[in-house]
């Protein structure tokens, strides 16, 4: 299975695998960041070995995506983005929910504990 056949059809499963490494971490930082009129909080988690980055964004206007980015064996880097049907964005705890909303409403990024997450 490859990168955009797991974000595009298999998105529940990689939210699981991403929420699987978050929750275990002992701390957590969620990020604002922002591009032109699009802002978002975001919460990330990188396989370094793999060279991927696979994240979590909640915009301002209250939708998530899953994005994930990775490096291809000659070296050029790709981004593959899904936004969350309301059935895969159920699978976030409340409690992340809660924290990415503070982040990009006070547009401030923070740092919890990660059992504070569940």
């Amino acid at each position: 299975m490859n990168y955009q056949d797991l974000v595009t059809n298999h998105a529940g499963k990689l939210i699981d695998q991403f929420l699987g490494h978050v929750l275990t971490q002992d701390s957590i930082e969620i990020h604002f960041d922002f591009l032109e009129a699009d802002q978002w909080s975001i919460i990330s988690m990188h396989q370094y070995e793999e060279d991927l980055e696979i994240s979590i964004r909640l915009h301002l206007n209250g939708v998530y995506d899953i994005y994930l980015g990775y490096y291809d064996d000659e070296d050029e880097f790709h981004e593959i983005i899904h936004p969350l049907s309301f059935e895969e964005s159920e699978q976030l705890p409340k409690g992340l929910k809660k924290l990415m909303k503070k982040v990009v409403d006070d547009e401030a990024g923070l740092r919890v504990k990660g059992d504070f997450l569940k």
